[in-house]
């Protein structure tokens, strides 16, 4: 009854005294999930018309782009249409950030990336995509037999969630049930205190990253401690690549299913897992194209890099927003009967733990935060040699001083130990690895 009460009532409440269009949206979205592929279609086209148009006439950069290359929105004929615009990039979006406002935008919020690519970005999020971004995710939650309401522990390590924990957070969270439990660091004493509050809440749903609820899991087994008669009923897992063995291990600890979640707080509400197994695209908010190294559409069946166009979005734009992510799409429709259509496969996210001098294991996230929001920070790769030593190698562009070498070896040292030698090397650029990803935290001391 009190999930219902929050669910049905006080969610609501909140979501529009803070102006968002949310529960409007899920419901729209609970709805279109059924529809025919070819109903979906339509309905893509349409939005993406809409939003083209919009732009065309109120965000700067692409008032100038669709002049300069001749295109007209209003005569978007279809989706494959968006192959005569260019693609957004970080890049693009750092030396353009003011020029992707919308003139009429109103509530703009500030966010950065968690920096997964090695390349942290800042950008605007407004009233409507936030609402879309929690109606896509409240309609995948409900699939697995959970709503909001439900009690759900949050494995987390983003300052925006662990940061700012004021009265009004704290009371949000106690009427949504959701206890948040910091990821960043894993010591055997965090780890056995975790493991104590999940069994005391026993809530119906974990979320977090896949790594740090792999590790919690197996820190239970190596303590004997039984955490599958809890009554959990999923686990939500996003941010990192979902690993077979870590799918099985959490699995198998908790006594529940995991439902695999990808997109980021720039690309949005990607693609979710549904109880049949299929990652299902958020199609009524998202255009999901895959193109080879040449920029070229690709076909179902054949992998290349994931470019999303936010539909909406309309206040910052994202419109074929190269990811950096490899992913293959599936024209076979899913046994569930959602006509939402199909990811078949996703490569490049993991994130890697890294250990201190002391034996404490941390999330690779931790020593990423200190790099993403330093100026001129334009990309980098962290290289733990040893618990001794670790190597940090950064591109750095014209706001970028040298003082901050500094900063970055004094906040290195507060998380892996002040006696841990931290050498920052300033580079033109950095490789991919051989298989092509690019892995932003190396550990060889795990």
């Amino acid at each position: 009854m009190y999930t219902s009460l929050v669910s049905g009532w006080l969610f609501p409440l909140h979501e529009r005294l803070k102006r968002h269009s949310t529960v409007a949206t899920r419901r729209h979205m609970e709805a279109a999930q059924w529809w025919s592929p070819a109903q979906l279609a339509a309905y893509q086209l349409q939005q993406l018309r809409a939003l083209l148009v919009d732009v065309g006439q109120h965000v700067p950069y692409y008032r100038t782009l669709f002049a300069s290359i001749g295109f007209d929105p209003a005569q978007l004929a279809s989706v494959a249409d968006l192959a005569q615009l260019p693609f957004l990039t970080k890049s693009v979006i750092k030396s353009n950030t003011d020029a992707l406002r919308h003139a009429h935008a109103d509530g703009l919020a500030r966010f950065n990336t968690g920096g997964s690519s090695g390349e942290p970005l800042g950008f605007f999020i407004g009233k409507k995509r936030v609402s879309h971004d929690v109606a896509a995710k409240w309609r995948a939650t409900r699939w697995w037999g959970v709503d909001i309401g439900d009690p759900e522990i949050v494995v987390w390590g983003s300052p925006i969630e662990l940061g700012g924990q004021d009265r009004i957070k704290h009371l949000r969270d106690q009427m949504l049930r959701t206890q948040l439990l910091p990821a960043f660091e894993m010591s055997e004493a965090k780890l056995d205190s975790f493991i104590a509050t999940i069994r005391s809440t026993r809530p119906k749903m974990l979320f977090g990253y896949p790594s740090a609820l792999t590790h919690i899991a197996q820190h239970a087994q190596k303590r004997g401690v039984a955490m599958d008669d809890l009554g959990i009923k999923v686990a939500f897992v996003t941010s990192e690549r979902l690993y077979d063995n870590q799918r099985a291990t959490i699995s198998q600890v908790f006594g529940c299913p995991v439902a695999n979640g990808y997109g980021g707080r720039d690309a949005g509400f990607i693609a979710h897992e549904c109880p049949a197994g299929s990652m299902h695209i958020t199609a009524d908010d998202l255009v999901v194209e895959i193109v080879n190294e040449a920029g070229e559409v690709q076909p179902s069946g054949v992998a290349g890099e994931i470019v999303v166009t936010h539909l909406a979005t309309n206040d910052f734009p994202f419109i074929r927003y190269r990811t950096g992510d490899i992913g293959v799409l599936d024209t076979a429709p899913c046994s569930c009967g959602r006509g939402l259509p199909v990811l078949k496969e996703i490569q490049g996210r993991s994130t890697d733990f890294v250990v201190a001098l002391d034996g404490t294991v941390m999330h690779g996230l931790s020593l990423i935060y200190i790099l993403r929001d330093l100026a001129g920070v334009q990309s980098f790769k962290v290289v733990q040699e040893s618990r001794t030593l670790t190597r940090v190698l950064l591109v750095a562009g014209p706001e970028f001083q040298p003082p901050m070498v500094e900063q970055i070896i004094a906040g290195f040292k507060r998380r892996l130990g002040h006696s841990v030698e931290v050498q920052v090397e300033l580079v033109t650029s950095i490789a991919a690895e051989k298989s092509g990803k690019f892995r932003y935290i190396i550990s060889h001391a795990v």
